[in-house]
């Protein structure tokens, strides 16, 4: 049996992630800046669990966000 016969094959499909652009330049930077933005006012808004926060903010991405820096 040849070593190509028993290499499993990788799938060949490319998400959106692949192509995000985020781990280059200052990509990395800004997302640790978003990220501790977000869990920083969730720690304001008195959010014991920051994992539930976000999940519970990530329903209405447009609105809830908002609420908790009082925008809306």
């Amino acid at each position: 049996m040849d070593h190509r016969e028993q290499t499993p094959l990788r799938p060949r499909h490319h998400s959106a992630e692949d192509a995000s652009k985020t781990r280059t330049g200052h990509g990395p930077d800004n997302m640790a800046t978003l990220r501790n933005l977000a869990i920083n006012t969730l720690r304001a808004a008195r959010r014991r669990n920051i994992t539930t926060g976000i999940r519970h903010a990530s329903y209405e991405p447009f609105i809830r966000p908002l609420d908790l820096l009082g925008i809306m």
